[in-house]
């Protein structure tokens, strides 16, 4: 049976969301029952994302919107779900809602040239539309917390020249000590290059690969999350977070993961096959990987 994504969230989804927004820990968020954890939302949401995207590309505006909103519900400061959800709007029309989409979107990051083009145009066509007071009849637009703001702005802080260079020498020792089999010496010079360059993504998917290898599987988990924020469709780190949370018997989110490997290239059928191979024989129910 084919999964799909579901049309809305549960009560105890919302919950436990809110919950883990707040700050809580996840063993004390009304989700624990369903043996939700904090990064099935943040697979789930980049799952509606990428939908939305879709729907976006092929002119079905109103589905981008829904997608768009689900994500948001679970990433509540997803800059690429505003962006949608605002290029949607404006296709719609509805420019209110699309210069409030924008103008969050500048709150996160206020060099965003599609998010400036966005708002320009929304405000033209709101004044053209509504008159000169047509602040006045917006919908209220969010403030972004400025904790959201200084992990976002930390994320993207480009490295100099000197310490990218510096990680590459370090990441290089690490392939070298890979290929002789030497997996946790290899750790420590990615740890250390990561020090001096923590953009780099190849580096966090082959710190995954050697913490799989020492069966540091939560770990690997974490590097391949860390990657995923850096790069949502990287290939490897879908497929590497799929190996650990096998290992782990995470059936559930083997299964968000798979789907998200489901792109139209011969390579990453394989690798689909190759997570999904020790379940088959076992029908998944819906509620198993679904909130």
């Amino acid at each position: 049976t084919e999964a799909r994504l579901p049309d809305t969230l549960t009560t105890t989804s919302r919950q436990g969301v809110k919950c883990l927004a707040q700050g809580h820990n996840d063993r004390d968020c009304p989700s624990r029952g369903s043996n939700r954890q904090p990064s099935d939302y943040k697979d789930l949401a980049i799952l509606y994302s990428n939908r939305a995207a879709s729907y976006l590309k092929d002119g079905n505006c109103g589905e981008c919107v829904k997608d768009c909103n689900m994500s948001l519900e679970l990433s509540q400061f997803n800059v690429k779900s505003l962006l949608r959800r605002a290029a949607a709007y404006e296709a719609l029309e509805r420019y209110r809602q699309a210069y409030v989409d924008y103008k969050t979107a500048l709150q996160i990051d206020c060099n965003i040239a599609a998010a400036h083009d966005g708002t320009n145009r929304m405000t033209k066509a709101l004044t053209e539309t509504d008159g000169p007071s047509w602040r006045e009849k917006l919908p209220p637009i969010p403030t972004v917390p400025l904790s959201v703001k200084e992990k976002l702005a930390q994320m993207s802080a480009a490295p100099s020249d000197k310490e990218i260079k510096k990680a590459q020498a370090l990441k290089e020792e690490g392939n070298a000590l890979v290929k002789k089999g030497e997996h946790k010496k290899a750790i420590e010079k990615y740890s250390q290059s990561l020090k001096h360059n923590p953009t780099e993504v190849t580096t966090y998917t082959n710190r995954a690969l050697c913490y799989l290898s020492v069966k540091q599987y939560r770990d690997a988990i974490r590097d391949c999350d860390e990657a995923l924020v850096i790069d949502s469709n990287n290939v490897k780190a879908l497929y590497r977070r799929a190996q650990a949370h096998k290992e782990l018997k995470v059936r559930a989110r083997v299964f968000i993961i798979a789907l998200q490997l489901l792109i139209p290239t011969q390579r990453n059928q394989t690798l689909v096959s190759k997570v999904s191979a020790g379940f088959q024989g076992k029908r998944q129910n819906k509620k198993h990987f679904l909130p």
